[in-house]
Protein backbone atom coordinates (compact mmCIF):
# COMPACT_ATOMS: atom_id res chain seq x y z
CA UNK A 1 0.00 0.00 0.00
CA UNK A 2 1.55 3.18 -0.77
CA UNK A 3 1.64 5.65 1.77
CA UNK A 4 -1.28 8.10 2.89
CA UNK A 5 0.80 8.95 6.11
CA UNK A 6 4.45 10.15 6.99
CA UNK A 7 5.81 10.56 10.54
CA UNK A 8 8.78 12.01 10.94
CA UNK A 9 11.13 12.01 14.18
CA UNK A 10 12.52 15.38 15.40
CA UNK A 11 16.11 15.47 16.79
CA UNK A 12 18.58 13.61 14.05
CA UNK A 13 15.90 13.49 11.47
CA UNK A 14 14.08 17.26 10.89
CA UNK A 15 16.46 19.25 12.96
CA UNK A 16 20.12 18.98 13.92
CA UNK A 17 19.91 20.07 17.29
CA UNK A 18 22.74 18.37 19.04
CA UNK A 19 24.89 21.54 19.88
CA UNK A 20 21.93 23.44 21.39
CA UNK A 21 21.02 20.25 23.53
CA UNK A 22 24.99 20.03 24.72
CA UNK A 23 25.01 23.36 25.65
CA UNK A 24 22.18 23.68 27.99
CA UNK A 25 23.94 19.64 29.40
CA UNK A 26 26.71 21.92 30.45
CA UNK A 27 25.12 24.87 31.55
CA UNK A 28 23.45 21.88 33.75
CA UNK A 29 26.41 20.53 34.31
CA UNK A 30 27.95 23.41 35.77
CA UNK A 31 25.05 23.90 37.70
CA UNK A 32 26.37 20.37 40.23
CA UNK A 33 30.11 21.56 39.37
CA UNK A 34 30.01 19.01 36.91
CA UNK A 35 32.88 19.23 33.90
CA UNK A 36 31.38 19.81 30.79
CA UNK A 37 30.92 16.79 27.46
CA UNK A 38 32.07 17.61 23.94
CA UNK A 39 29.54 17.40 21.19
CA UNK A 40 30.04 14.17 20.38
CA UNK A 41 30.09 12.67 23.97
CA UNK A 42 26.16 14.19 23.84
CA UNK A 43 25.27 13.41 20.74
CA UNK A 44 24.74 9.71 21.00
CA UNK A 45 22.73 10.70 24.58
CA UNK A 46 20.28 12.23 22.24
CA UNK A 47 16.98 11.00 21.52
CA UNK A 48 15.21 9.07 24.60
CA UNK A 49 13.50 12.06 26.16
CA UNK A 50 15.18 15.01 28.21
CA UNK A 51 15.08 12.54 31.47
CA UNK A 52 17.16 9.69 29.83
CA UNK A 53 19.56 12.79 28.10
CA UNK A 54 19.78 14.54 31.88
CA UNK A 55 20.80 11.21 33.70
CA UNK A 56 23.40 10.16 30.94
CA UNK A 57 25.27 13.28 31.09
CA UNK A 58 25.19 13.50 35.22
CA UNK A 59 26.10 9.62 35.03
CA UNK A 60 28.73 10.42 32.16
CA UNK A 61 30.32 13.14 35.30
CA UNK A 62 29.72 10.96 37.92
CA UNK A 63 26.98 13.51 39.34
CA UNK A 64 24.18 11.82 41.69
CA UNK A 65 22.46 15.24 43.02
CA UNK A 66 19.69 14.47 45.56
CA UNK A 67 16.78 15.74 43.23
CA UNK A 68 16.74 14.09 39.90
CA UNK A 69 14.33 16.33 39.14
CA UNK A 70 15.84 19.58 39.60
CA UNK A 71 18.46 18.72 36.90
CA UNK A 72 15.95 18.53 34.73
CA UNK A 73 14.20 21.67 35.36
CA UNK A 74 17.72 23.62 35.44
CA UNK A 75 18.56 21.45 31.65
CA UNK A 76 14.58 22.81 30.88
CA UNK A 77 15.59 26.05 31.95
CA UNK A 78 18.82 26.55 29.85
CA UNK A 79 17.40 25.15 26.67
CA UNK A 80 14.23 26.94 26.27
CA UNK A 81 16.53 29.82 26.22
CA UNK A 82 18.59 28.72 23.23
CA UNK A 83 16.83 25.93 21.46
CA UNK A 84 17.27 27.79 18.42
CA UNK A 85 20.18 29.47 18.46
CA UNK A 86 22.50 27.08 16.62
CA UNK A 87 19.32 24.37 15.80
CA UNK A 88 18.36 24.06 11.88
CA UNK A 89 16.40 22.10 9.63
CA UNK A 90 18.81 19.52 8.15
CA UNK A 91 19.38 20.50 4.18
CA UNK A 92 16.41 19.73 1.56
CA UNK A 93 13.83 19.18 4.35
CA UNK A 94 11.38 21.95 3.18
CA UNK A 95 11.83 20.79 -0.16
CA UNK A 96 10.42 17.61 0.73
CA UNK A 97 7.78 18.12 3.23
CA UNK A 98 6.65 20.83 0.12
CA UNK A 99 6.58 17.77 -2.75
CA UNK A 100 5.08 15.22 -0.15
CA UNK A 101 2.54 18.13 0.60
CA UNK A 102 1.75 18.11 -2.62
CA UNK A 103 1.17 14.64 -2.83
CA UNK A 104 -1.92 15.12 -0.80
CA UNK A 105 0.17 13.26 1.65
CA UNK A 106 -0.37 13.82 5.08
CA UNK A 107 2.23 15.00 7.36
CA UNK A 108 3.17 14.51 11.19
CA UNK A 109 5.87 14.16 14.16
CA UNK A 110 6.24 11.95 17.02
CA UNK A 111 9.43 12.69 19.04
CA UNK A 112 10.29 12.13 22.79
CA UNK A 113 11.46 16.12 22.95
CA UNK A 114 8.52 17.70 24.80
CA UNK A 115 5.25 18.91 23.10
CA UNK A 116 5.84 22.70 23.84
CA UNK A 117 9.35 23.22 22.75
CA UNK A 118 8.69 20.59 19.86
CA UNK A 119 6.17 23.09 18.69
CA UNK A 120 8.22 26.24 19.52
CA UNK A 121 11.03 24.62 17.94
CA UNK A 122 9.10 23.75 14.49
CA UNK A 123 7.27 27.48 14.26
CA UNK A 124 10.88 29.07 14.76
CA UNK A 125 12.38 27.20 11.93
CA UNK A 126 9.19 27.70 10.02
CA UNK A 127 8.18 24.27 9.55
CA UNK A 128 5.08 23.93 12.20
CA UNK A 129 2.58 24.78 8.91
CA UNK A 130 4.15 21.62 7.52
CA UNK A 131 2.38 18.77 9.67
CA UNK A 132 -1.32 17.97 10.85
CA UNK A 133 -0.36 16.31 14.14
CA UNK A 134 3.02 16.63 16.44
CA UNK A 135 3.09 13.94 19.69
CA UNK A 136 5.95 15.20 22.45
CA UNK A 137 7.47 12.75 24.48
CA UNK A 138 4.92 14.32 27.12
CA UNK A 139 1.41 14.08 24.52
CA UNK A 140 0.47 10.93 25.77
CA UNK A 141 1.15 8.11 29.40
CA UNK A 142 3.80 6.53 26.83
CA UNK A 143 6.58 7.29 24.64
CA UNK A 144 9.10 5.90 21.88
CA UNK A 145 9.82 2.84 21.81
CA UNK A 146 6.38 2.10 22.62
CA UNK A 147 4.56 1.39 19.72
CA UNK A 148 1.41 2.83 21.46
CA UNK A 149 2.27 6.26 20.37
CA UNK A 150 2.63 5.13 16.39
CA UNK A 151 -0.98 3.55 17.08
CA UNK A 152 -2.60 6.43 18.64
CA UNK A 153 -1.03 8.77 15.78
CA UNK A 154 -2.54 5.97 12.99
CA UNK A 155 -6.00 6.12 14.69
CA UNK A 156 -6.05 10.15 14.98
CA UNK A 157 -5.39 9.87 10.61
CA UNK A 158 -7.66 6.71 10.75
CA UNK A 159 -4.68 4.92 8.94
CA UNK A 160 -4.03 1.76 8.34
CA UNK A 161 0.01 0.44 9.34
CA UNK A 162 0.49 -0.56 6.27
CA UNK A 163 -0.39 3.36 4.85
CA UNK A 164 2.11 4.40 7.24
CA UNK A 165 5.99 5.47 7.07
CA UNK A 166 8.17 6.17 9.81
CA UNK A 167 11.53 8.73 9.15
CA UNK A 168 13.63 8.71 11.93
CA UNK A 169 17.52 8.36 12.38
CA UNK A 170 18.09 6.00 14.95
CA UNK A 171 17.69 2.46 16.86
CA UNK A 172 14.62 3.69 19.45
CA UNK A 173 12.82 4.97 15.58
CA UNK A 174 13.53 1.87 14.17
CA UNK A 175 12.31 -0.10 17.40
CA UNK A 176 9.52 1.79 17.65
CA UNK A 177 7.95 1.12 13.77
CA UNK A 178 8.83 -2.59 13.97
CA UNK A 179 6.32 -3.12 17.12
CA UNK A 180 3.53 -0.96 15.63
CA UNK A 181 4.51 -2.62 11.91
CA UNK A 182 4.93 0.37 10.80
CA UNK A 183 7.81 0.86 7.86
CA UNK A 184 10.75 2.57 8.60
CA UNK A 185 13.03 4.40 6.52
CA UNK A 186 16.37 5.51 8.34
CA UNK A 187 18.25 9.09 7.89
CA UNK A 188 22.08 8.70 8.23
CA UNK A 189 22.65 11.96 9.21
CA UNK A 190 21.40 11.30 12.68
CA UNK A 191 22.23 10.26 15.68
CA UNK A 192 22.40 6.42 15.94
CA UNK A 193 24.11 5.04 18.69
CA UNK A 194 25.83 1.80 17.04
CA UNK A 195 26.52 1.16 13.59
CA UNK A 196 24.36 2.16 10.46
CA UNK A 197 23.67 -1.18 8.94
CA UNK A 198 22.70 -2.48 12.00
CA UNK A 199 19.11 -0.93 11.64
CA UNK A 200 16.91 -2.21 10.32
CA UNK A 201 14.53 -0.36 7.55
CA UNK A 202 12.95 -0.39 4.02
CA UNK A 203 15.43 2.53 2.65
CA UNK A 204 18.68 4.02 4.17
CA UNK A 205 18.98 8.20 2.92
CA UNK A 206 21.55 10.40 2.74
CA UNK A 207 19.29 13.07 3.41
CA UNK A 208 15.75 14.77 2.61
CA UNK A 209 15.97 14.99 -1.39
CA UNK A 210 15.51 11.80 -2.06
CA UNK A 211 12.62 10.96 0.09
CA UNK A 212 9.91 12.52 -1.95
CA UNK A 213 10.77 9.91 -4.95
CA UNK A 214 10.92 7.01 -2.06
CA UNK A 215 8.06 7.84 -1.09
CA UNK A 216 5.90 7.61 -4.50
CA UNK A 217 7.84 4.55 -5.41
CA UNK A 218 7.22 2.55 -1.98
CA UNK A 219 3.97 0.26 -2.52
Amino acid sequence: MSPALVIFDLDGTLIDSAADLAAAVNAMLAGFGGQPLSLAQVRPMIGDGVAMLIARALAARGLEPADPEAASREFMRHYQSMATSRTRAFPGVRAALEALRADAIALAVCTNKPERITQDILQSLGLAGYFARVVGGDSLPFRKPDPRVLLAVLQEFAAPAAAALLVGDSEVDAATARAADVRFVLMRHGYHRGPLEAIPCVASLAGFPQLPALVRALV
